[in-house]
């Protein structure tokens, strides 16, 4: 198997840089996603380590082995990197059973020190010497029967793939691309052409692949819910830039900036505007939602002026990077969404009393008593959820309730916020500040 390494990648066209600088560590046996919206790199990315595009500048090794590095003028050829690529489009040979393209790419490997086990595993050994030598049919069969066993499809090897299902079809190119046996299985939205309930199914099926051949996946995708379901890490990219690489929950609790909470989370986060200043304590004295007073508690004391040194320090760095071409596609502030029922006006330029808070909808608790009066814009139930938007003023806060509730739209509901999940941001530069409780007064 593979461990990745990214050290300073850089794939530009003219001023427009599609990946910016990038450094990145994927470990052997990782499911890693590349994640964000549409353009942002992440296909770019994983086409650069596939050695189907070839980076501006920066180095790329998998499992030790330099397979791109600008300064020595290496770039090993997609088909010598030992890699496998699923596509969004299936790309399998309509004229061709099952079988046959499950084998196809198999009679063209011609390697010296090649051998099958009894299991049908390819194992290379070209320090062992020997004629280099095609694969046997027996051998074949072997494989075929390997990987057709490890997506269940071993029923269907006469089928040709018109008489197969979508998610059938999908099992076969997973068995073409899993037969040669790569060191790196590459995932391009593999399930974005099946339905709901067969990507559900799928997604059940790939986290079961990814543990039983042991090998490194990267998974690109632009739905955060195959992200957070699915990887063991998830590498956020907007705009060609890393915004977070972590652990799926760390992401999603701990995001490093607005950008990242309001992209990772169904129903999104609920940003509000706060102002206010750090207190002896540590906690933060805000006002919120126009007319309230609320206090914020962090889970690990942050002194607000060490931090702001930091982070200055962090963003002139990244602005003073030498860049061969100055870049067209800007680096802008995201503008994070403050939802109203009628158009607000736009707040004054921020200064450092100026925050961000952010509350998932799960942490919004509904009672009898609590400190915030609110009233029912819409509720969605689903069954097992209800999801509704409160009106509070001008403001709109999603919230989810579990279990079978209903509320009418109009109802008056007061409401609080629970746990230690809200998120505190700095509204100068979006970035996160701390975590921890928040409690309205009353």
């Amino acid at each position: 198997m593979a461990r990745i390494e990214l050290s300073h990648v850089t794939k530009r066209w003219g001023g427009f840089y599609a990946v910016d600088d990038l450094d990145l560590i994927i470990e052997d046996n990782a499911f890693v996603t590349l994640l964000g919206p549409s353009g942002c790199g992440k296909t770019t990315t994983l086409r650069m380590i596939a050695g189907l595009e070839t980076p501006t500048t920066g180095k790329i090794t998998i499992d030790g082995v330099t397979v791109f590095d600008s300064d020595a003028g290496i770039n090993i050829p997609a088909n010598k990197r030992r890699v496998g690529f699923l596509f969004q489009n299936y790309a399998l040979w309509p004229n061709m059973t099952v079988y046959q393209n499950i084998a196809f790419g198999l009679s063209n490997i011609k390697e010296a020190g090649l051998s099958v086990t009894d299991n049908g595993e390819i194992v290379r050994n070209p320090s062992a010497g020997g004629a280099v030598r095609k694969l046997t049919k027996a051998e074949i069969d072997k494989i075929v029967a390997r990987v057709s066993a490890i997506v269940k499809i071993q029923p269907f090897m006469d089928r040709y793939p018109g008489e197969l299902s979508g998610g059938q079809q999908q099992r076969v190119a997973i068995a073409r691309t899993l037969a040669p046996g790569p060191r790196v299985l590459f995932m391009d939205e593999p399930l974005s052409n099946l339905d709901a309930k067969l990507r559900l199914e799928m997604r059940s099926e790939l986290q079961r692949l990814h543990l039983s051949t042991g090998s490194t996946f990267v998974y690109v995708t632009h739905d955060q819910m195959e992200a957070m379901t699915l990887a063991t890490r998830i590498c956020l990219i907007s705009n060609g830039v890393l915004q977070q690489y972590d652990e799926p929950l760390k992401v999603y609790n701990q995001p490093n900036n607005t950008f990242v909470a309001d992209f990772v989370g169904n129903p999104a986060i609920n940003f509000m505007n706060a102002r206010g200043a750090q207190q002896a304590d540590g906690s933060f004295s805000l006002k919120l939602l126009d007319d309230y007073e609320a206090v914020f508690t962090p889970s690990e004391r942050v002194n607000t002026e060490d931090w702001y040194r930091e982070a200055d320090a962090d963003i002139a760095a990244f602005e003073a990077k030498v860049r061969p071409a100055e870049k067209t596609n800007k680096d802008v502030p995201f503008n994070y969404p403050i939802h109203t029922v009628t158009d607000a006006p736009a707040p004054p330029a921020p200064d450092r009393e100026d925050w961000v808070l952010g509350v998932r909808p799960e942490f919004i608790h509904i009672s009898e008593d609590g400190p915030v009066e609110g009233e029912v814009f819409s509720a969605m139930p689903t069954g097992m959820e209800t999801t509704v938007r409160i009106k509070v003023g001008n403001y709109l806060l999603t919230g989810v309730v579990f279990g079978g509730v209903l509320y009418k739209i109009g109802q008056k509901i007061r409401l609080s916020f629970s746990g230690d999940g809200a998120t505190l941001f700095s509204r100068v530069n979006g970035r996160l500040v701390a975590t921890g409780s928040l409690s309205v007064k009353k």
